[in-house]
């Protein structure tokens, strides 16, 4: 039988662990390309012969996601493969119908074929959107774990943007190792906080490498989700956080609403800052297409470590990028705090953005007087850094997980904001976790 031609539509992460998981090493398929979005230069690379296994040893090769029709054409693909997060609904369906207007099939794959199983339980944190508050629910359910005497290690959905091939499986416990690993400020954003506070990441490329080496171990692995994206491992338990600041976005957004069709235990987060109105949307739409699900309600409660500096001051606000790019929020934490605290004036990045932070802006339009903190290379960070000293400011207020005071020279005084998560109400996560275990037979405190 003739081998099916495939393209995998990507974002340097699923496409990969799908690829891994269904077609590398499958004499069914012949995958010829791979193509990008979302993510800054990914598409000058392969994928790798150490990687792609012995069906391709030259690698596969990533083009742009523009040239999706040219390149089904150019290797006449069978079908298309659509592997990345964080996508409205509708715009899946109109690259779907590019690629069948183009002659090839359009596909995704799900659960059954793109998860891995453990030999230790598996807690999933996953969202219905990127910036919902994944990252200080990791910290606060590690935590909890630990309580328990339970070893816990964190798995970080991918965020592979340099070198591939030597970053099969990464492990992170010291601040020394985000530097080995020349991290981008993303990836800083989401280990940095766990190093903190004494705990273990892994990430990487190959999840199946990575699970193995992480099951040594642990006790409980923490899968910690990317944007919206479903869990690379089965879970044992599986939890996902909505956004009452996103009303809707919980069921217009590809694969949010199937992690909320999904999810084991909700938990609506936020609801300090949310409005009434907005909370009860979210909470019907729990109800009409999960209303088995335990539903927790629970806050992001943040400390400026110096408040009292932002009175009165014209404030330059930098956020995660993630979240203010492709999540489509407008503000963020520090927006949040440097309100709460009485800023003058927010400072408008936007005039004095120079080299790729200018061509953010650009492409995400809807942004205003708030900075993403993007740095997926070491360019992008000098131009970020750049883009922070030429703007006029009294004080920089850092609103990001990861302390960019750590690896940027910025030429005015700053104030950094964090935050956690605190359950408000609904049932209690380590009643969850707790009966979650017991059922696996892990021996918790009584």
């Amino acid at each position: 039988m003739e081998k099916r031609k495939v393209l995998i539509m990507g974002a340097a992460g699923r496409d990969f662990h799908n690829f891994n998981l269904a077609y590398r090493d499958n004499d069914l398929y012949d995958v010829k390309a791979f193509t990008a979005a979302q993510i800054q230069d990914i598409e000058k690379r392969i994928y790798p012969p150490v990687l792609a296994g012995r069906l391709y040893p030259e690698g596969i090769p990533i083009f742009q996601e523009e040239k999706l029709e040219e390149l089904i054409k150019k290797f006449d693909i069978d079908e298309v493969v659509f592997a990345y997060s964080d996508t409205k609904h509708m715009d899946v369906m109109h690259k779907a119908s590019r690629a069948l207007a183009a002659g090839a099939d359009f596909k995704m794959l799900g659960i059954k074929h793109s998860t891995l199983k453990s030999t230790v339980p598996i807690i999933s944190i996953c969202a219905v959107r990127t910036g919902v508050g994944k990252s200080q629910t990791a910290r606060y359910i590690t935590n909890i774990l630990s309580e328990l005497n339970l070893k816990v290690v964190s798995v970080r959905h991918p965020m592979p943007y340099g070198d591939l091939s030597t970053q099969i499986c990464q492990r992170f416990a010291t601040f020394e190792d985000l530097t080995k690993h020349k991290c981008t400020i993303e990836e800083a954003e989401e280990y940095a906080p766990h190093i903190e506070k004494g705990n273990i990441v892994y990430a990487g490329v190959d999840y199946e490498v990575i699970l193995r080496e992480a099951e040594k171990e642990a006790d409980v692995i923490l899968w910690e989700g990317g944007n919206n994206d479903l869990p690379f491992y089965k879970p044992d338990l599986q939890i996902v956080l909505v956004d009452p600041h996103r009303p809707g976005h919980e069921m217009s957004y590809h694969p949010g609403e199937a992690n909320l069709r999904m999810a084991d235990c909700i938990i609506i987060n936020k609801i300090d800052s949310a409005t009434p109105e907005s909370i009860n949307q979210v909470k019907e739409n729990i109800k009409m297409v999960n209303p088995n699900a335990v539903v927790v309600e629970a806050a992001s409660p943040y400390i400026v470590n110096q408040p009292e500096l932002i009175g009165g001051k014209k404030v330059l606000v930098i956020e995660d990028g993630p979240t203010i790019t492709h999540g489509e929020m407008t503000y963020g934490v520090g927006v949040l705090a440097a309100k709460a605290w009485g800023a003058k004036e927010f400072a408008d990045p936007r005039p004095y953005a120079v080299g790729s932070i200018k061509g953010v802006f650009e492409k995400y339009n809807h942004l205003g007087a708030v900075l993403p903190a993007m740095g997926y290379s070491e360019q992008q960070i000098k131009e970020l850094n750049e883009t922070i000293n030429n703007t006029p400011a009294d004080l920089v207020v850092i609103g990001t997980p990861f302390d960019l005071r750590r690896i940027l020279d910025i030429n005015k005084p700053m104030v950094r904001v964090t935050y956690d998560l605190e359950e408000r109400g609904g049932a209690r996560l380590k009643d969850i976790i707790v009966k979650t275990l017991k059922e696996k037979q892990i021996k918790v405190p009584a």
